[in-house]
């Protein structure tokens, strides 16, 4: 499953700003595995971070131009039925 948030291109240079964007696309990932009633596995984040300067991956909709994706593992009922879906599946 994933979660998403989206920044300042000109500040991901930044470690602690980053942070806080890892924060958020984790509380979004765990709102959404709340919503499908299951829970992330804690520890099973694996964050990637993409910029409209330093990817293939066409961002023009993405808000700033900058996104941080967390990727988790979820438990819970029916789990193993849950498939990810969004942009940048990949």
């Amino acid at each position: 499953m994933f979660g998403w948030a989206f920044g300042d291109p000109a500040r991901a240079h930044e470690s602690s700003y980053l942070d806080g964007l890892e924060r958020a696309a984790l509380g979004n990932a765990r709102d959404t595995a709340e919503a499908k009633g299951v829970a992330v596995v804690p520890g099973s984040e694996v964050f990637t971070v993409l910029s409209a300067d330093e990817t293939l991956v066409e961002l023009d909709n993405a808000p700033g131009k900058l996104v941080v994706r967390c990727t988790v593992h979820v438990e819970g009922p029916h789990a193993e039925r849950l498939r990810a879906e969004g942009p940048m599946n990949g």
